[in-house]
């Protein structure tokens, strides 16, 4: 399972045009979002590794992309922390991966 809409639900009281609004939203702006990410990585530009993953992650979290949001959470500390860019590289692939999976199941669920 790619998402998990539990918590979205609580929020929207189950409202299934709000959460479509939500989902639209996270897919007109999260791939960008990522692009951004994935440059930075490239770049070793720790600030901004950190502050586009910061962005990403609560989305996830709201949408239920559980492995999405734990990696974005361990490339938040090296980003604060060691600064390891192997291992953010390492994750950040794996979030692109996953987060791509996330986009195309969003956009069958709207469909």
């Amino acid at each position: 399972m790619k998402y998990n809409l539990d918590k979205l639900n609580e929020l929207s009281g189950g409202d299934k045009e709000f959460n479509a609004s939500v989902i639209e939203t996270f897919l007109l702006e999260t791939p960008q979002d990522l692009e951004n990410l994935k440059k930075a990585v490239s770049n070793k530009e720790f600030d901004h590794i950190y502050q586009y993953a910061h962005k990403i992650k609560p989305n996830a979290d709201l949408l239920g992309a559980d492995l999405v949001k734990e990696n974005l959470l361990i490339v938040e500390g090296h980003a604060r922390g060691d600064k390891n860019i192997k291992v953010i590289e390492d994750l950040v692939a794996k979030v692109d991966v996953e987060l791509h999976n996330v986009f195309e199941a969003f956009k069958a669920y709207l469909n």
